[in-house]
C-alpha cells in the first residue's frame, strides 16, 4: 500500500510504517536515544509522512520495533506529548495531534531512510548575504604556523586567571556581577584599564572615556557605525586591516585608499584628498602600521593631527599591539597628543593575552562612549562580567603587568632569531625590514615564488603560513608571525619553508 493510502486510512487504524529504517538511531552518538526517536517521528510528522490524527502503535509494539526497552520509547513518546506533537485519548492510545495543519504526504517512489535530522541549508524566505562579508574564517590549530602575529597562549597566566574568575564569582551576587550589567562594561575593568592607559600611554581620561568590548572588531564596528554616515568617505592605506576595511564597506561608506610607504600612511595624500571632497574618518595603524609594521614618525602624526582639526574628521586610531616594542620606548599614540578631540582610540587584550579572551576598549569623548554603548546595548547588551570582573583583578594584583614583562622578553627574542633565520636562509627570496616591535614581520617574496602556491606547499609539509591574497596579488608579501612559536619551532619551520623553496 503506498502512502497516500495509508493516510486516507489513518484515522481508522494504526500506522504500521517500517519504523525500524524510518528512524535511524545512533547509540555512540552523545544525544540520548529517546531524544533521537522523538526527533525521528517529529521530522516524519513534519513531511507529513506521518500525518495529523494518526495513532501510533503503542510503546511496546515501537519497542519491539526498534529494538529498544519499552521504557525508551515511553519516554520518546513524554517528550513529544509535552512538546504538543502528539496527545494521548483515553483508552484508545497515543496520537499525533490534531492540531497540527495536515501535510500531503511525500510520495515515496522508492525505499528511502530518512534521517532523524535533517541539516537545512536553503531558506523558505529572501534574506541579504553581503558577499563582502564572504571570507574565509581563520581557526587556530595546533599545527605549526607563522602566523598573521597571535601571541604564544601558552606563556599566558592561566592559572592567575582561573583564580580571578573563581574569586569574581564567589563575588559574583554581591557584586552584581551575576546580573545585568553596564552597557559600558563592568566598571572594575573600565577603571582598571583607565589607570594602565593613563600610566602606559599618557591617555589624559576618566573613567567616562572608556568602553570595554568584545576585541577590537567590535570596538571598529561600533564606531564606525556611530561616527559614519552611508555614503561618506573613510580613508585607509592602500595596504590596510582587511577586516576593518570589510566594516566599512559593510556600513554603506565610501572607502578610499591612499599610499603607504616606509613612514606609513601618507599623510599628504590624505591632505589632498580632504581638498577635493568632505572625508569623515580616517583609519590608522600609527604604532605598528598593519601589515607593514613600520611606525609613524611625530612629525607626521602632528600633520595629520592638525588635518583633523581643520576638516573635522576623525582619526579612528587602531592600537593594536602597542605593549609590544623591543629597541626603544615606543612613540606615544596619537590620542596622547589629541588636544582637539579628534581621536577615537581602540584596542584589545587578545594581542596581551590570548584570541580566546575576547575583551577589547575604546577610548572617546564621553558623548561617543555614551552613544557608542547605546548602539552596543542592541547588539550584545554587554560583556562578560564575571570575565571582565577577573582580568580586572589581574590589573589590580599586577598579574597582567608581570606577565606583559615576560611576554616582551620572550618575543623580543624570538624576534631576533626569527630575523636571523629569515635573513640568512631565505635572504635571496624574502625582503624584510625587522621590525622594532609587534609580534610579525612583513616579508616580501621574491615574484618568482607566488605566495599562494608557497604556502600550499608548506601547509602540505607542516607549516601554515599566508598566501598574503587578502593584502592584493600583486605584492606577493604577507605577515609572518613569530610569537606564537618557540626557537625549536622557528628552526623547524624555517627548515620547512626552505626546503619548500629549494625544491
Amino acid at each position: 500500500m503506498t502512502f497516500e493510502g495509508l493516510y486516507s486510512l489513518h484515522k481508522l487504524t494504526v500506522i504500521m510504517l517500517p519504523y525500524s529504517t524510518l528512524i535511524s538511531l545512533d547509540k555512540t552518538a552523545k544525544t540520548p536515544i529517546f531524544l533521537q526517536i522523538a526527533a525521528g517521528l517529529t521530522e516524519h510528522i513534519r513531511r507529513g509522512i506521518i500525518p495529523a490524527g494518526a495513532r501510533l502503535p503503542g510503546s511496546r509494539t515501537m519497542a519491539d520495533s526498534l529494538g529498544l526497552h519499552r521504557k525508551t520509547v515511553v519516554a520518546a513518546y513524554d517528550e513529544l506529548l509535552a512538546q504538543g506533537w502528539l496527545e494521548t485519548q483515553n483508552s484508545r492510545g497515543t496520537f499525533v495531534s490534531q492540531k497540527l495543519p495536515e501535510i500531503k504526504p511525500i510520495s515515496l517512489k522508492r525505499s528511502v531512510i530518512l534521517p532523524a535530522t535533517n541539516a537545512q541549508t536553503k531558506a523558505g524566505f529572501p534574506f541579504l548575504a553581503d558577499p563582502l562579508l564572504k571570507l574565509p574564517i581563520v581557526k587556530s590549530s595546533n599545527a605549526l604556523a607563522f602566523n598573521d602575529g597571535f601571541p604564544d597562549v601558552r606563556i599566558a597566566p592561566w592559572d592567575a586567571l582561573s583564580r580571578a574568575y573563581r574569586t569574581a564569582l564567589r563575588q559574583g551576587f554581591r557584586k552584581n556581577l551575576l546580573f545585568y550589567g553596564e552597557t559600558t562594561g563592568e566598571p572594575s575593568l573600565r577603571a582598571a584599564m583607565t589607570d594602565y592607559l593613563q600610566e602606559s600611554r599618557g591617555l589624559p581620561i576618566s573613567i567616562e572615556n572608556v568602553l570595554i568590548t568584545r576585541g577590537t572588531m567590535m570596538a571598529i564596528h561600533l564606531a564606525v557605525q556611530c561616527i559614519v554616515r552611508p555614503g561618506e568617505v573613510v580613508v585607509v592605506g592602500e595596504v590596510s586591516y582587511t577586516s576593518c576595511n570589510l566594516i566599512i564597506k559593510q556600513g554603506g561608506a565610501k572607502l578610499m585608499t591612499v599610499p603607504v610607504d616606509e613612514h606609513g600612511i601618507d599623510v599628504e595624500a590624505i591632505e589632498q584628498l580632504c581638498k577635493k571632497t568632505p572625508v569623515r574618518m580616517v583609519y590608522v595603524t600609527p604604532h605598528h602600521q598593519h601589515p607593514t609594521t613600520v611606525i609613524m614618525p611625530a612629525e607626521r602624526r602632528l600633520r595629520l593631527l592638525q588635518l583633523a582639526k581643520t576638516h573635522g574628521f576623525c582619526i579612528l586610531e587602531d592600537d593594536y599591539d602597542y605593549d609590544f616594542h623591543y629597541n626603544s620606548n615606543p612613540i606615544l599614540p596619537l590620542a596622547a597628543a589629541d588636544a582637539n578631540r579628534n581621536v577615537v582610540y581602540v584596542g584589545s587584550l587578545s594581542k596581551v593575552f590570548s584570541p580566546a579572551l575576547r575583551v577589547g576598549y575604546v577610548v572617546a569623548p564621553a558623548e561617543v562612549i555614551e552613544a557608542m554603548a547605546n548602539l552596543r546595548r542592541i547588539i550584545d547588551r554587554q560583556g562578560d562580567n564575571l570575565l571582565e570582573a577577573a582580568v580586572a583583578v589581574l590589573f589590580r594584583d599586577g598579574e597582567m603587568r608581570r606577565h606583559l614583562k615576560k611576554a616582551q622578553k620572550i618575543y623580543h627574542q624570538r624576534r631576533d632569531l626569527f630575523c636571523e633565520l629569515l635573513t640568512s636562509e631565505l635572504g635571496n627570496v624574502v625582503e624584510f625590514s625587522k621590525p622594532t616591535g609587534g609580534l610579525a614581520v612583513w616579508a616580501r617574496f621574491d615574484p618568482t615564488f607566488p605566495l599562494p602556491e608557497l604556502a600550499r606547499k608548506s601547509r602540505e609539509n607542516g607549516l601554515w603560513i599566508s598566501d598574503g591574497l587578502h593584502y592584493g596579488s600583486k605584492l606577493n608579501a604577507t605577515r609572518l608571525g613569530f610569537a606564537a612559536v618557540n626557537e625549536e619551532e622557528i628552526e623547524k619551520g624555517m627548515r620547512i619553508l626552505k626546503g619548500v623553496i629549494e625544491n
